[in-house]
């Protein structure tokens, strides 16, 4: 006799951050929805105080579905203190695992079942899914995260490439964005909540190396498949607000992390920014350079959380 495999229903919640993100919502909404799981599903959208309407339309559109639930913040704390504020609803709720997604993207159908299958074989972990950009599906985003081995510099695995299948096996990784990650609820027991001095940018980074630190594995699940509007909420990378909370952050985490090596990574970080800095003057960027200066400002002053003059 062919022994059953037995089926664990569990409860999952998804945590969407919405600020400003009305064009979004409902696209990310629908692809989470058409998603079965053998469980419950609860999405978990939390607004960081946006003013453009969209949590009116999130009302309107979802106001009498049980499985979408609304929570609105007084104002903009950032997307740390936000997806914390979800994890707290979902552990409250009963939550066996949770799904930090960012709300400028879609999942695929099979996405939440290949998700939830990863961490059942690989119990106690952190997933990651292959990420692809929504405007060339078949050009990869992310297919997991590596960590340089002496500055701890983090890069996506795969980023623009052509997805030929070349990242189809389901492996150990050291890092994985914040765009989706897949946290049973017994990594947030043992790990905590994202850390709210980042605001915005490199929490991701932080916890992956928290994880690492509590000897805590992260998996890319490449069965679990999504599209990702890259740079949707931050208006790309070329933005001061980008410049300021990459200078400061990049700083703070490697300061948590990086131990004794920590002097030669800010070699590193110095020419890395004055290389940057340059090349932004030369070509008339000069908002980018004070953003970049006011963040390692910042740092210095430990100033953290939401930017100082952004």
């Amino acid at each position: 006799m062919h022994e059953r495999h037995r089926v664990v229903s569990v409860k999952l919640a998804v945590i969407l951050v919405n600020y400003n993100g009305k064009k979004y919502n409902e696209a990310c909404i629908e692809s989470v929805l058409a998603n079965e799981i053998d469980g419950e599903l609860r999405i978990i959208v939390v607004d960081n105080a946006s003013a453009d309407d969209s949590v009116q339309s999130l009302r309107a559109r979802y106001g009498s579905e049980d499985r979408v639930v609304l929570e609105q913040l007084d104002e903009n704390y950032g997307f740390s203190y936000a997806n914390n504020v979800g994890i707290r609803l979902a552990l409250a709720w009963g939550a066996d695992a949770v799904l930090l997604l960012n709300n400028d993207t879609e999942i695929g159908e099979r996405m939440l079942r290949e998700l939830l299958a990863c961490a059942r074989r690989h119990p106690g972990s952190m997933i990651a899914p292959k990420i692809c950009y929504s405007d060339d599906r078949k050009r990869i985003w992310s297919a997991g995260g590596s960590v340089s081995p002496v500055i701890r510099k983090v890069r996506h695995i795969g980023l623009n490439e052509e997805d030929r299948g070349q990242y189809e096996e389901e492996r150990r990784i050291s890092f994985a964005t914040g765009c989706c990650l897949f946290l049973p609820v017994q990594v947030i027991r043992r790990a905590g909540l994202l850390d709210e001095r980042f605001f915005l940018y490199y929490e991701d980074t932080e916890y992956s190396f928290r994880l690492q630190g509590l000897g805590i594995d992260i998996y890319y699940c490449p069965q679990a498949v999504m599209v990702h509007k890259v740079g949707a909420s931050t208006k790309g990378a070329d933005s001061p607000l980008c410049a300021y909370y990459i200078a400061r952050n990049w700083l703070l985490c490697n300061r948590l992390h990086i131990g004794r090596r920590y002097p030669l990574f800010l070699a590193y970080y110095a020419v890395n920014r004055t290389v940057c800095c340059l090349w932004w003057l030369l070509h008339g960027k000069g908002a980018l350079v004070r953003a970049t200066w006011r963040g390692i400002r910042d740092f210095h002053r430990g100033r953290f959380g939401k930017g100082y003059g952004i």
